[in-house]
C-alpha cells in the first residue's frame, strides 16, 4: 500500500530559529547574526577575494602531498601541521623532504599570511610570523595572502578571527564525519573597511608576532649558552628511531630494566653529564613537584571555576582555557594553582611526542589548574633559579634525554616525580645561571604581552563594528 507525502514550504524565520540549535550548514551558530550586523553596517564592505593577492587565487588550498620525512634539516623544510600552526614552540617539528616542496610550489608559506584550518576542526587561525617564513605547511590549512596595496595583513587576520569572522568562515564547511573548507567558500566573505582602525589593528597584530619571534630567539639563546657552558652538542640522535645495541653493567640493569633507559643515546647523555665537574641532584635543591592527581572534574562557568588545561593545551600559542573546574570541589590552592615561574612538564604520551617537553608558566598561567598528565615543578624558593632549570631540562637535548629515558610503560609511557627528583643538574658560574634565568623570564613576558596585543586588536575591531564603524 503506497502512501503519499506532502511537502510544505517552511518559513525562513523557522529555519533561522531552529537551525542555530542544530549548528548546521550555512545557519551555523552566530553566522546569521554576524551577516545581519555586517549588512546593517554603513561602512564599505569588500569581498575577501578582492583583498587577496590575485583574487581567489590568493586563497590557497595546497592540495594533497606525499609525506616524505627527513631527519636532516639540510634536506628538508620544517613542516607545520594544522596543530603546529597553533603552537608556541616550533623548534621540534618534523621536516618534509625538499623534493616534495619542489613538486608543489604552494606548500611553502610566507610571513604575514593568515592561516586557517580547513579540515576537522575548522576555523582555527594563526598569523604567520617571520620565523615561519619559508616553512612547509599541510594541505589541511588554507593560506590567505593579503594584497598589501589594498589592506594591511594584520587587519585581515584580526577581522577573520573575531566573533564575526569565525562564524562566517565555519558556516561554509561541508561534510558530515570530517568537515572541510575550500577557498570558494570564503571568497565572498564580507570584510568591512574601517579606516584608521585597520592600521591600529595591523600594528597590534604585527607587534604580537614580532614579540613571539623575539621570545623564541631568547629561549634559543638560553639553550645555546647552557650547551656551550658544558660542551653539550645541540642535538643527540633520535633514540626512538635509531637501531643500535648498547652494553650496560649488571648494577645499572638491576636499577632499571627497560632497554630505553640504557640505549646508546641515553648512555651518551650520561657520558656528557659525567664530564661536568659540579652537579646537584634535583631532590637536594628544594624543588617542589606537584601532581594534581585525579580530581573530580566538575566543569562550571568561568566565574565559578579555575581555568583547566590539558597536557596538549599548555603548549599552545594562545592561553585560552575552555573549561573551568569548580572551586567548591578543589582542594587547597597550594595543591593545584600554577604560579608564574613554574615549569609545566608533560608527563605522558608517546616517546618523541610531547612527553618530556615543558612549558614556562608566564603570568597568563597564574591561578590555573593543569591535568593529571602535567607535572608542576616549582623552583621559586629553591636553591636553583627556575629559568636556569627550565633551560637545562627543556632547551638542551642532554636534559631532555635524561628526562625521557626515565619514562615507564608500554602503551602510554609516563614520567614519575621520584625519577625526576633523582636527576643530576649540571651547575655553572652564578652569573651565567642568572643570565640564562633572565632570558627565560623575558621570553615569558614577551609571550604574555603578545597575546595581550592580539586580544586588543580583536577587541578593537569587534567594538568598531558593533558601534557602526565609528
Amino acid at each position: 500500500m503506497s502512501r503519499k507525502f506532502q511537502c510544505k514550504a517552511v518559513p525562513s524565520t523557522w529555519i533561522e530559529k531552529y537551525a542555530r540549535r542544530l549548528d548546521c550548514g550555512p545557519y551555523m551558530s552566530g553566522a546569521i547574526e554576524a551577516r545581519e550586523l555586517l549588512r546593517q553596517l554603513s561602512a564599505r564592505k569588500d569581498h575577501l577575494q578582492d583583498l587577496t593577492k590575485g583574487g581567489i587565487s590568493g586563497i590557497i588550498n595546497a592540495g594533497r602531498i606525499t609525506r616524505l620525512w627527513v631527519e636532516d634539516a639540510e634536506h628538508g623544510f620544517p613542516f607545520l601541521s594544522s596543530t603546529d600552526i597553533l603552537q608556541a614552540d616550533l623548534s621540534n617539528i618534523s621536516h618534509i623532504a625538499k623534493s616534495v616542496a619542489r613538486q608543489n610550489n604552494q606548500l611553502l608559506i610566507k610571513d604575514k599570511w593568515t592561516l586557517i584550518t580547513r579540515s576537522g576542526t575548522i576555523g582555527r587561525m594563526a598569523y604567520a610570523r617571520s620565523d615561519m617564513d619559508g616553512m612547509a605547511c599541510t594541505e589541511d590549512v588554507l593560506r590567505v595572502i593579503p594584497n598589501k596595496e589594498k589592506v594591511k595583513p594584520g587587519y585581515v587576520y584580526s577581522y577573520l578571527s573575531t566573533k564575526f569572522g569565525v562564524p562566517l568562515i565555519t558556516s561554509g564547511t561541508y561534510g558530515s564525519i570530517i568537515t572541510h573548507l575550500e577557498p570558494q567558500h570564503i571568497a565572498d566573505l564580507p570584510v568591512p573597511r574601517l579606516g584608521a582602525v585597520e592600521d591600529q589593528a595591523h600594528e597590534l597584530v604585527q607587534g604580537a608576532a614580532d614579540l613571539r619571534v623575539e621570545a623564541a630567539e631568547l629561549l634559543k639563546t638560553a639553550g645555546k649558552i647552557a650547551n656551550e657552558q658544558f660542551g653539550f652538542p645541540e642535538n643527540l640522535a633520535l633514540s626512538h628511531r635509531v637501531f643500535s645495541c648498547a652494553v650496560a653493567s649488571s648494577t645499572q640493569v638491576l636499577q632499571r630494566l627497560e632497554a630505553t633507559f640504557h640505549d646508546a643515546v641515553a648512555q651518551e647523555s650520561d657520558r656528557l653529564l659525567a664530564g661536568v665537574p659540579h652537579k646537584d641532584e634535583l631532590s637536594t635543591l628544594g624543588i617542589s613537584i606537584s601532581e594534581t592527581g585525579r580530581l573530580k572534574q566538575v566543569f562550571v562557568d568561568e566565574e565559578y571555576g579555575a581555568p583547566f588545561l590539558t597536557s596538549g593545551e599548555i603548549f599552545r600559542l594562545r592561553y585560552e582555557p575552555t573549561r573551568f573546574l569548580s572551586y567548591r570541589l578543589l582542594p587547597d590552592e597550594s595543591e593545584w594553582a600554577t604560579q608564574e615561574g613554574d615549569l609545566l612538564l608533560a608527563r605522558s604520551g608517546q616517546v618523541g611526542g610531547i612527553i618530556g617537553r615543558g612549558v614556562w608558566a608566564d603570568r597568563r598561567f597564574a591561578g590555573g589548574c593543569v591535568s593529571v598528565d602535567v607535572l608542576r615543578l616549582g623552583a621559586q624558593n629553591s636553591a636553583i633559579l627556575p629559568g636556569y632549570l627550565y633551560a637545562y631540562l627543556f632547551l638542551t637535548d642532554v636534559g631532555y634525554r635524561q628526562l625521557i629515558r626515565t619514562a615507564a610503560g608500554s602503551s602510554i609511557p609516563h614520567l614519575s616525580a621520584p625519577d625526576i627528583l633523582r636527576l643530576q643538574i649540571p651547575r655553572c658560574d652564578n652569573k651565567i645561571e642568572e643570565q640564562i634565568n633572565e632570558l627565560v623570564w623575558n621570553a615569558g613576558h614577551k609571550r604574555a604581552e603578545a597575546q595581550e596585543k592580539e586580544d586588543e586588536a580583536r577587541t578593537l575591531v569587534e567594538r568598531t563594528i558593533e558601534e557602526g564603524g565609528r
